[in-house]
């Protein structure tokens, strides 16, 4: 389903829809049963969210063989974006994506 969602926010980037693709991508929807659940942070987000609406059911349910998939938008006020601005803010944000970037940091001896 992840991939299918980033996919979508992709074809939206690709066509210019940076708005739509930014509110997909906020952060990774949740599943419970056949019900996505995304957290947006605010009642204007929620709105510009389900404008696409259709069109992402469409896209889900086609590439998920699945058509009771059903999305549940809910605002959650606390939602905050981490945004990496230094170097090592960045270099602590890849590596909780993938940890094996110590690793690779300490074999060559990089700094950052």
């Amino acid at each position: 389903m992840l991939l299918q969602w980033g996919k979508y926010a992709q074809r939206l980037s690709d066509k210019g829809h940076k708005i739509m693709e930014s509110l997909l991508m906020i952060g990774d929807p949740k599943l419970d049963g056949t019900t996505i659940i995304h957290e947006l942070p605010n009642e204007g987000s929620k709105i510009d969210f389900e404008t696409e609406l259709y069109g992402l059911l469409g896209h889900l349910k086609g590439h998920l063989h699945n058509h009771d998939i059903t999305i549940k938008v809910v605002v959650n006020e606390k939602v905050e974006n981490k945004f990496a601005f230094t170097a090592i803010d960045k270099y602590n944000r890849l590596n909780e994506i993938n940890p094996n970037l110590e690793l690779l940091k300490k074999t060559f001896d990089l700094d950052l």
